[in-house]
């Protein structure tokens, strides 16, 4: 498996990271009876940390298909490079810190932060396109 593959597998496990945040808390308060499993809102989460959790999943889901689109395809053409490696690897690295970052704050530091990091993402992925595309 190439290093762009194993960062996909990674990015697709990161996703399930915000979600267990906001629905861990969900599935113990069901299971000690505290509250029952329909007593949930589907839109919003009851703690201000999980509703950061549910924004930062939707927010890996909005990207995931983007960044699998360009590995998948260089996995298809057999392509091998490695500044796509590289980039991959920036990439899942950037998108580590910007869930983290979303996950602990909503400051307008953060927020700038978080902003930081998600355009370093869209120039791995564009970078990573440009070589796909570069090399056909």
């Amino acid at each position: 498996m190439t290093t762009p593959l194993y960062c996909l597998l990674f990015f697709a496990g990161w996703t399930l990271l915000p979600m267990g945040v906001c629905v861990f808390p969900r599935v113990v308060a069901v299971l000690t009876r505290k509250r029952p499993a329909n007593d949930f809102s589907a839109d919003k989460a009851e703690t201000d940390l999980g509703e950061r959790a549910r924004r930062a999943h939707a927010n890996c889901v909005e990207n995931l298909p983007i960044f699998a689109t360009v590995v998948l395809i260089g996995a298809v053409i057999a392509f091998e490079d490695v500044w796509f490696d590289r980039l991959a690897l920036v990439y899942v690295g950037a998108r580590v810190v910007q869930t983290l970052v979303h996950l602990s704050s909503v400051s307008a530091l953060a927020v700038n932060v978080r902003f930081h990091f998600f355009t370093v993402q869209v120039a791995c992925v564009v970078s990573m396109g440009a070589l796909l595309i570069g090399q056909g």
